[in-house]
């Protein structure tokens, strides 16, 4: 059984900056494609970026130039570097990983249990 286990969110102002963590134990993230998903409040989970070897990385158009995902796979872990944040950003923030390189939360097989950014003006 894997398990993931997200870290990092916090509160920032506008144009902070925040690194989420994504930790996993019980099996290798090597083979797995990491997504990281997000959900606001009053709103569904939607799909924000995702990174596989063989593949690279695929943002949603909103975070492009201004997210960055990436994997330490010595750590066994995953990572999403969020920066020029904005209150739209705001959300629980989710990590997942899957077998299939695909923006659809169907295709994830395991999830973190989220982690809160706010996003404040």
């Amino acid at each position: 059984q894997v398990q993931l286990a997200e870290s990092g969110g916090g509160s920032v102002q506008v144009g902070g900056s925040l690194n989420l963590s994504c930790a996993a134990s019980g099996h290798s993230l090597s083979t797995y494609v990491i997504g990281w998903f997000r959900q606001a409040p009053g709103k569904e989970r939607e799909f924000v970026a995702m990174e596989w070897t063989y593949s690279g990385q695929y943002y949603r158009e909103s975070v492009k130039g201004r997210f960055t995902i990436s994997r330490d796979s010595a750590r066994n872990m995953g990572f999403l570097q969020m920066n020029s944040l904005k209150p739209e950003d705001t959300a629980v923030y989710y990590c997942a990983i899957g077998t299939r390189y695909a923006t659809y939360q169907s295709e994830y097989i395991y999830w973190g249990q989220g982690t809160q950014v706010t996003v404040s003006s």
